[in-house]
């Protein structure tokens, strides 16, 4: 298993534990380029989540999405291993702020 997958398994898992409508967006010749790597809706919310591996980064196109998500309400959530704690907190007490990236790779919330 990649460390890409195990971050995506952690963060399933997590979705799962709160009870959040989830799913990963299928990647094809038909679908839509740079979409987030899972997609999730709780308590009314609209997230998508990029994972990464060791603080790997988003591609320009990844970034695009997750900006476009940011733009319309959603929230945007980049995560790698060192971040799930940090998701595991806003999914139990609830995301604060709509139309936000929250860079989980560093710690930082744009």
């Amino acid at each position: 298993m990649t460390p890409e997958k195990k971050v995506k398994n952690n963060v399933v898992k997590l979705l799962k534990d709160a009870g959040a409508y989830h799913f990963y967006p299928v990647a094809s010749g038909y679908g839509a380029s740079g979409v987030p790597d899972i997609v999730a809706c709780i308590h009314g919310r609209f997230i998508g989540i990029e994972c990464k591996a060791n603080g790997g980064k988003p591609t320009a196109l990844q970034d695009k999405n997750l900006v476009d998500i940011m733009c319309n309400g959603g929230i945007a959530v980049i995560v790698d291993e060192t971040g799930i704690h940090k998701l595991k907190m806003l999914l139990e007490v609830g995301f604060p702020d709509a139309g936000v990236i929250y860079d989980m790779l560093e710690g930082s919330k744009e």
